[in-house]
């Protein structure tokens, strides 16, 4: 097996540079997994959504200020683009509700960055969608 990065990787996969490579999307139990913000309030979200949008948030905070390039063209990134204080904002909901279940939260972000549009009016999945989405996983988020 070629290591991975290495121009015998590339070949591996039918390309001959790294630019023409495209990553396959993440996959667990054979279901692609997005990228996720969402807009249902963080106390109706189960323990892994919570969290996992918790650390969904920390990377976009962190492609979106720092202008990296990985995630920088998803949908769930570009939605939020001049609108970082609502994700700012959504990010203190998130440890309101953190707290409010007993977990530590250690990762502030700096309110002083957070510029931008106070709410995020654009949605990937209406609110009905995402609580059907949220259903059909069969987790303990309440919607």
């Amino acid at each position: 097996m070629a290591q991975p990065g290495t121009a015998r990787a590339w070949k591996a996969r039918g390309v001959s540079t790294p630019q023409e490579f495209k990553s396959p999307p993440r996959r667990f139990n054979k279901l692609v997994v997005k990228m996720r913000i969402w807009d249902i309030p963080p106390e109706k979200l189960c323990r892994n959504h919570l969290l996992g949008e918790h650390r969904e948030l920390h990377a976009l905070w962190s492609i979106i200020l720092n202008n990296k390039k990985g995630y920088s063209r998803h949908p769930e990134t570009l939605r939020w683009i001049g609108k970082l204080k609502a994700l700012y904002l959504r990010h203190e909901e998130q440890v309101k509700e953190m707290k409010k279940r007993g977990y530590n939260h250690n990762t502030p972000l700096d309110e002083k960055l957070a510029t931008g549009k106070e709410i995020q009016d654009e949605l990937i999945d209406s609110i009905e969608e995402q609580k059907t989405l949220l259903k059909n996983k069969k987790c303990d988020c309440r919607t």
